[in-house]
């Protein structure tokens, strides 16, 4: 079957070409390299996976209750539209959305694929090519990771939201090397990472859980590339150079709290745009979430020496200023221990089995015999 057939919209255009800018930058420097940066390659070739083999695909999942979404997160949980639907209907909207998120999910890691393709392409140091090559790889992973279970597990896609595009051609249209680093390591990465982690932290679903605790180990290393790449470079700034990458992130960081609303599923089951909007807005489980969102994005900024008035004073409109003082690294490294221990735990239940299975073939064998 077509991913066309998949589509929420049937005219669904296949297809996205963004005009290319910027220089292609080769280096003949082989021998020097930052330490940290060198480190961080090597531990990228390290935690190389196969998503086909890691990941049970196995596991059954019911796609009208995909992550076990609790009704207060519905957004329109307590209406009049939420009232008059049945118990099918209600599982129907989990479905969708459901898919409106791992869709997003979705086209945001072919963004990154193509974002770390052309950070090996135009950045200037040889080891930040290199490891924006391991990169290039493990976001294609996740791009086909997000893909097979939306086609196998929940039969169902949707369009790539409108501020996400915009925030990606932004992203991509922009000549200075740096900024696919800055749109899309922090930004769009930082900005998925907080999503996967909320839902892998309140999904009862062993596998959505899986894939997200994987998938999250290797954008800990993502996002510490960008803020140690963009940390050294930014020293070298002027004080007018900064501030236009702080507009950008401002205008970023509007797109995506703007597209955190997941509207369109509810105006594919018939409810009217501007009270879509309205729901959305009410509803005190999303306003939550759209905070928390921010988590790992204001301290990555802060950290990299992007922290101006007019930036300190759109997080303070935002509600997430406080988030500046989060402790960055510590959240990194719980993104790593639960993928690990998620993997000690799935490994030697197998191995348990495994034993089992031997023992009881010896058992029978010595029986017979």
């Amino acid at each position: 079957m077509s991913t066309r057939d998949l589509y929420t919209s049937g005219r669904q255009d296949l297809t996205w070409q963004v005009p290319a800018t910027g220089a292609a930058r080769f280096s003949w420097e082989y021998d020097e390299g930052r330490e940290r940066l060198l480190n961080l390659y090597q531990k990228g070739k390290d935690k190389q996976w196969d998503g086909a083999r890691r990941i049970d695909w196995d596991l059954e999942v019911d796609p009208l209750d995909p992550l076990g979404t609790p009704d207060e997160a519905m957004s329109i949980y307590g209406t009049r539209y939420w009232d008059r639907m049945s118990a099918a209907e209600r599982g129907e909207l989990r479905k969708h959305y459901t898919s409106w998120q791992f869709s997003q999910f979705l086209h945001g890691e072919q963004g990154a694929m193509v974002c770390a393709a052309r950070i090996v392409e135009s950045v200037p140091d040889l080891d930040a090519k290199f490891y924006s090559a391991t990169q290039t790889m493990d976001e294609a992973r996740h791009a086909e990771i997000y893909g097979r279970f939306l086609h196998e597990k929940i039969g169902m896609l949707y369009p790539i939201n409108d501020n996400l595009q915009a925030l990606l051609g932004d992203t991509l249209r922009d000549s200075r090397w740096d900024m696919p680093y800055l749109g899309m390591q922090v930004l769009i990465e930082g900005l998925a990472l907080a999503a996967f982690g909320m839902i892998r932290d309140t999904t009862d679903k062993p596998l959505p859980k899986q894939i997200l605790a994987y998938v999250m180990q290797d954008e800990a290393r993502h996002v510490a590339f960008g803020r140690m790449a963009l940390r050294d470079y930014y020293k070298q700034l002027t004080d007018a150079e900064l501030r236009e990458r702080e507009e950008f992130v401002i205008e970023g960081c509007y797109l995506m709290r703007d597209r955190l609303r997941g509207v369109e599923v509810l105006t594919n089951f018939g409810i009217p745009l501007k009270e879509a909007e309205e729901c959305s807005e009410r509803s005190e489980y999303l306003q939550l979430f759209r905070q928390l969102l921010f988590s790992r994005i204001v301290p990555c900024v802060k950290d990299i020496g992007l922290w101006g008035k007019r930036l300190q004073q759109a997080y303070v409109d935002m509600g997430v200023f406080e988030m500046g003082d989060s402790n960055l690294d510590q959240l990194m490294a719980q993104d790593e221990e639960i993928a690990e221990k998620l993997d000690a735990e799935r490994f030697a239940a197998e191995e348990h089995e495994r034993v089992a299975e031997v023992s009881e073939a010896i058992a029978s064998g010595a029986a017979d015999a």
